[in-house]
């Protein structure tokens, strides 16, 4: 059922396929079956839906980076956006062009997905969580609200990181000695955990089943298994 007052524009619709009202869908979007798109969401040409995605209200799928000339990095993309089947997609997030989510993923309302991210199947990424550019996120893996991905991260399979949760990934902080090569952000390995407002900086990696307690700032790589807390973090004894 598609509402009167919906634009779409592509004739790429399966069956059973609900359109809100106000909602648009530009030529080139494909629209599998079973989906069910709320009121005032938009999805762009080259978006790809899975069969039984929903879409929430004011959601956007496929929206062009421009960095208004303020970015120090080149933009990146191609035009197109994968969605897996099953995953929901919350009110008001934001997904750019080049990212791929896998199914039965849930996408939190307000979240941004930025280009060159690839996230895996059955997911969650939560309220208001930010997914930087050129990052990866393993299949099974939960990253809570407020938490911040930085760019060039890699969080591998079955992961969980807690709410407010920061990353980051430039040591020269934007200043005098920045160069792209050595952007980078954390790599988490599977399974490990990490606690609720901890800080990784550039270039650290949580070993595989590793803890990083509540409100540790981690400045060094983390063993596999192994349990870090404090300022800065060391291995609890």
């Amino acid at each position: 059922m598609i509402s009167p007052f919906a634009i779409v524009e592509t004739r790429l619709v399966g069956d059973d396929v609900e359109v809100g009202e106000f909602a648009v869908i530009r030529a080139g979007a494909q629209i599998g079956n079973g989906v069910r798109i709320h009121p005032h969401a938009v999805i762009e040409a080259g978006v790809v839906l899975g069969e039984g995605v929903e879409v929430f209200p004011g959601a956007y799928i496929g929206k062009e980076p421009k960095g208004a000339g303020q970015l120090a990095r080149p933009v990146q993309y191609e035009r197109k956006v994968l969605i897996g089947a099953g995953t929901s997609i919350g009110p008001h997030a934001i997904i750019y062009y080049d990212v791929e989510i896998g199914e039965g993923t849930l996408i939190g309302d307000g979240a941004s997905i930025r280009e060159q991210v690839k996230v895996g199947s059955r997911c969650v990424i939560s309220r208001y969580v930010t997914l930087n550019y050129n990052t990866s996120v393993g299949d099974r893996t939960k990253i809570m609200d407020l938490t911040h991905i930085t760019g060039n991260s890699t969080i591998e399979d079955g992961v969980f990181i807690s709410i407010h949760v920061s990353t980051v990934n430039d040591n020269a902080l934007g200043r005098e000695g920045y160069a792209a090569a050595k952007i980078r952000g954390p790599i988490v390995r599977s399974e490990a955990v990490i606690g609720a407002g901890a800080v990784l900086l550039p270039g650290v990696v949580i070993g595989q089943r590793a803890t990083v307690a509540a409100g540790a700032v981690v400045t060094k790589d983390v063993a596999a298994g192994a349990t870090v807390m404090g300022v800065p973090a060391r291995v609890k004894d």
